[in-house]
């Protein structure tokens, strides 16, 4: 049975959405506790572009919807099994090696379905990835930097930074997973195919990690569910009830 359009149009935004905003609640948690104040700056900087992106997609989901529901009521008001972000970006930050592997490995994906997002049919899709394309391309930037200079830098850096890789992953693949949802959107023109990201993001990802003395790992596992919220890991529960708690306790507060 097919996926009606609007349908594969809303899933394929919630996608977009709650991957931003998990990951930017992620970053957040580390206001105040980064490891020097240029870092806590950065972190928190990515983190409002992250937000400021979940809007502009959880709007538009809003929109397609068609049930009055607010991009905050997408956000604040869904339980873990309504959430489509992949793995990858609900993972703890553990440490800050593991927050800085975890970003590198999100931008590099992110900025490649941006970029093909800027070519999207479905004109408001491509005037949100347009805005977005230009920040995320500073993101990338800077955490290849990052991974470069703790990669080769000194033994305990590059210890940790190969850790935080071999964890992360198996989280990859999910990125690149493709189903009924993607291949409609993607006939459609709105949106490229993930799994034809694969190559470019490979490579990419290989040149940086060559820079940083660093090996990719070979195996091929990937952890799978979250994009159709099949499978979550009991970190996004614990990430929930601290981001929804307040409007849960108050509903409709205002301030």
């Amino acid at each position: 049975m097919g996926v009606g359009s609007d349908e594969a149009l809303f899933q394929s935004l919630l996608r977009l959405g709650d991957n931003t905003l998990v990951l930017g609640h992620r970053l957040s948690e580390w206001c105040g506790h980064a490891p020097a104040l240029e870092e806590d700056i950065a972190l928190a900087n990515t983190a409002l572009d992250l937000m400021g992106q979940t809007r502009h997609w959880l709007s538009l989901a809003g929109e397609i919807e068609g049930k009055g529901r607010s991009e905050d009521d997408l956000a604040m008001l869904r339980d873990v099994w309504d959430f489509r972000n992949v793995l990858l970006v609900e993972q703890p930050n553990r440490d800050y090696g593991h927050t800085l592997m975890r970003q590198f490995l999100f931008d590099h994906f992110h900025l490649l379905m941006l970029r093909g997002l800027s070519e999207s049919s479905e004109a408001r899709v491509a005037e949100i990835a347009i805005k977005s394309v230009k920040e995320v391309t500073y993101h990338a930037e800077r955490s290849a930097e990052l991974i470069i200079a703790l990669g080769d830098g000194t033994d305990e850096s590059h210890r940790r930074m190969q850790d935080a890789l071999d964890w992360l992953f198996p989280y990859v693949g999910e990125m690149f997973e493709t189903d009924a949802i993607d291949t409609e959107i993607a006939a459609k023109g709105i949106a490229p195919l993930p799994a034809d990201l694969r190559p470019a993001f490979d490579a990419q990802l290989g040149a940086i990690l060559d820079e940083a003395t660093l090996t990719m790992p070979s195996d091929a596992f990937a952890h799978k569910g979250g994009r159709t919220g099949f499978r979550h890991t009991e970190h996004l529960g614990h990430m929930l009830a601290s981001m929804q708690w307040l409007q849960r306790a108050y509903p409709g507060a205002q301030w």
